[in-house]
């Protein structure tokens, strides 16, 4: 690639993430971050906040490590299991709603038979 092209992908929307945000959503410790800089897998650019500094890492890289480290189905997985884990959750607000719905609808009922 060339430069202008290595900058534009610095600024598209989602194709960054801090090193923080890598930790949770890929399960990386912060050692393999560093390590995975070292290496010159990962590019990175410094970031502050308020004077808290952070890493901004390119998602395609971060993806590509773990890969790397934990074979070809774990990011694939991990999505599994997160759209499980808020579809079930759905699912419970959902069967919360319905039982207050059923709820309103024998008081309903009751007050019409009086």
């Amino acid at each position: 690639m060339n430069k202008p092209e290595t900058e534009a992908i610095w600024s598209e929307k989602g194709a960054t993430l801090s090193d923080k945000s890598a930790r949770e959503e890929f399960g990386l410790t912060q050692g393999e971050i560093i390590q995975g800089i070292k290496r010159g897998g990962l590019q990175v650019r410094e970031g502050s906040m308020y004077g808290n500094p952070w890493l901004r890492l390119l998602r395609s890289e971060v993806e590509a490590l773990v890969d790397k480290k934990y074979g070809g189905n774990y990011l694939k997985e991990k999505e599994i299991r997160k759209e499980l884990a808020q579809t079930e959750k759905e699912l419970r607000m959902l069967k919360s709603k319905m039982a207050r719905l059923e709820k309103r609808k024998a008081e309903l009922l009751a007050s019409l038979d009086e």
